[in-house]
């Protein structure tokens, strides 16, 4: 296989077939690793700002700590990382559907994976997030009915654009109301979307929280040579 492209791993999961690949881009001068789910790409290194943007923006609504936070999607362990910049966070459980993806952490496969697994404030979660949002057990199964002070979600493409069914009634007012008993008080959801702000979610957003607020976070794209953005 050519220097320039490797795939690093295939697996077939529930959700289909999932790839994790490293590709040199000459005119970058830089390596990147890819994760695809069939023809959809997840994730890439080589844009990550949102996804650390998510972290720094939902806990910067924090008050003082400790904290202990939740992020539901490892990808390449981006928000993961900017989330445990904070000195304030005590714990972090990361909510991963994908047992290959915390494979490739574990195994060291993807840039971030060693850093994380290193980290004793950081443990990875094999499982749902959707159905451990609406349990009553909660998303830590050895602290059954554990409240967080943070939840960060970056799964979905978008409330809309979904990476299966069953997640859309987490989306609805009754669903975040039900995962909102989560979290404590004066606790945050913040959620990473890689479409414009959504009225409709909003307001299932307002009938749920006491407030909200959506934040567009625009990056430079060098494959376009121009700006992209998503939504906090």
């Amino acid at each position: 296989m050519s220097a320039d492209f490797e795939e690093l791993d295939y697996q077939e999961t529930s959700l289909g077939e999932l790839f994790l690949r490293r590709r040199r881009i000459r005119s970058l001068g830089e390596d990147v690793f890819e994760v695809k789910l069939g023809d959809a790409f997840l994730m890439s290194s080589l844009f990550h700002v949102v996804e650390e943007e998510l972290a720094r923006a939902g806990l910067s609504e924090l008050t003082e700590g400790p904290w202990d936070v939740v992020v539901g999607g490892l990808g390449l362990g981006y928000t993961a990382r900017a989330a445990l910049e904070h000195s304030a966070v005590r714990s972090l459980l990361v909510i991963d559907a994908l047992e290959p993806v915390i494979a490739w952490h574990e195994q060291g496969l993807v840039p971030l994976g060693r850093t994380l697994t290193a980290n004793p404030r950081c443990r990875f979660v094999h499982g749902d997030f959707f159905a451990l949002a609406a349990s009553k057990t909660g998303f830590d199964s050895e602290q059954p009915g554990r409240r967080f002070h943070a939840v960060l979600l970056d799964i979905d493409h978008s409330p809309r654009d979904l990476l299966h069914a069953r997640h859309r009634s987490f989306y609805e007012p009754a669903g975040l109301r039900t995962f909102a008993t989560q979290l404590h008080p004066d606790g945050v959801f913040a959620l990473w979307s890689d479409e414009p702000p959504d009225e409709e979610f909003m307001q299932a957003l307002d009938a749920a929280f006491v407030t909200s607020r959506a934040h567009v976070v625009t990056f430079p794209n060098p494959l376009l040579e121009s700006e992209s953005a998503s939504t906090v």
